[in-house]
């Protein structure tokens, strides 16, 4: 009786997954080991290794692989590998040869990489051609004896589709996502400061970026020549240039973003147009953007170059040094539905009491455009005359060049918004 109990424990359990326990001094034993084992690297310095079968490699505490400045840390050869609680450190740092900490080639659809510490001057994880993959939970941080120029990006994806980037802490790498060339991906939950850009896309479609937070780079989130995103919830705080930068981005949704204190490099001299704006849109068309906090910027939105038919409603633009720049020969309407967006600065009142300013908002008029092309005389804006020629404006449409009309202002932060400035509590460098 107890033998046909085994017997049938052993047909619904199944045999037990093999564990093979390797030291530096037995790891010459690694490519031995059969596919669908569990590797487990005892505490120690390992070379660099090379995974062609499908196989879980885990490391104890103390698990170190020490590339020796050559190469790849880790290859990824075969599909569904996994590989947990490693530190990997000191690979090459050849840009041109892709030297990364970890390599994920086109044979490596399925794979996980978590838990990873990665410090080394080339690309943290370098994926490429592969599809379903989840790398979640890594810390990465490049080489600072280098310029940023010459540091890898932290995750790099090329040709990669279905797949899943999160939670992911990245610091002191060139980029710290960089997208290429991939489709239908998630960026959710990542932590990214001192970098060129924090999340940077470039051709490539159908993808969500949520929850991430920037600080301290030189552009938050650089979306370009890409279409159908959606950009929701993330974070940019005290970057330099760019919160968010849309270059070449059509029919996709930007919405819910909290962009503060993006402020140009006050050690440089900055010329007009090299202000921090919280954000920027180039030949962007056909986007929905809405709902964002936009504040404390040299400039809270700058639109050139043909971003035309643009939705733009809920979003709040508060205390910016230049609250819009609109560059076109086309006027724009700035709401849906009878909503438009909170300004910081609007002047006007809400007499019928029914949340919408009576008058509608023009956040770069005639005198604003002076108030652009000779900042010197901001001094004047408080002035008489100022007052005077913008009630001239109203008066006489005929003086009045294309711009931004917001026909429905909000004369209250929206309902999303009301709490205060919760980007305020998020902080890369003091924790979450």
């Amino acid at each position: 009786m107890v033998q046909r109990w085994l017997l049938w424990l052993l047909l619904f359990v199944g045999p037990a997954a093999a564990e093979v326990r390797l030291t530096p001094a037995s790891v010459a034993a690694f490519d031995s080991v059969a596919a669908g084992e569990t590797v487990i690297l005892e505490p120690g310095i390992y070379p660099a290794l090379r995974l062609t079968k499908p196989l879980t490699l885990k490391g104890e505490a103390g698990a170190v692989i020490d590339a020796g400045g050559q190469g790849h840390g880790l290859y990824l050869g075969a599909p569904g590998i996994g590989v947990f609680d490693l530190a990997i450190r000191n690979w090459g740092a050849d840009l041109g040869e892709l030297n990364a900490g970890i390599f994920i080639s086109g044979q490596a659809s399925d794979a996980e990489v978590a838990r990873v510490q990665l410090i080394g001057p080339g690309f943290g994880i370098w994926a490429e051609s592969a599809k379903r993959l989840y790398l979640h939970h890594n810390d990465i941080e490049g080489d600072t004896s280098l310029r940023s120029q010459d540091r890898g990006n932290g995750i790099h994806l090329f040709d990669v589709g279905d797949s899943l980037v999160a939670n992911n802490r990245i610091r002191r790498v060139r980029d710290g996502i960089y997208i290429n060339y991939s489709h239908h991906n998630r960026l959710v939950d990542n932590r990214m400061s001192e970098l060129r850009y924090g999340i940077h896309y470039m051709y490539s479609n159908n993808n969500e970026v949520t929850g991430n937070i920037t600080e301290h780079t030189r552009t938050g989130y650089a979306l370009m020549q890409s279409r159908q995103l959606t950009v929701t919830g993330n974070v940019s705080k005290q970057d330099e240039n760019y919160g968010i930068l849309m270059n070449y981005i059509t029919y996709s949704r930007i919405s819910g973003n909290r962009v503060s204190d993006v402020r140009a490099n006050s050690r440089l001299i900055n010329p007009r147009g090299a202000e921090g704006k919280a954000m920027f849109a180039y030949q962007a068309v056909g986007n929905e953007i809405s709902d964002n906090w936009l504040a404390h910027s040299d400039l809270g939105l700058h639109m050139t170059a043909g971003s035309e038919q643009n939705h733009i409603f809920g979003n709040a633009l508060v205390g910016n040094r230049t609250q819009v720049r609109y560059v076109s020969n086309r006027p724009q309407e700035w709401s849906r539905d009878g909503r438009g967006n909170y300004w910081s600065d609007y002047l006007g009142w809400d007499l019928d009491q029914n949340g919408l300013g009576d008058i509608p908002h023009e956040p770069n008029d005639g005198m604003d455009r002076v108030l652009w092309q000779y900042p010197a005389a901001r001094w004047l804006l408080n002035a008489p005359v100022v007052s005077l020629l913008r009630w001239i404006q109203q008066q006489f449409p005929v003086f009045r060049g294309p711009g931004v009309t917001d026909s429905y202002p909000l004369m209250a932060l929206p309902d999303t918004m009301a709490e205060g400035r919760r980007d305020e509590h998020y902080s890369l460098t003091a924790g979450r």
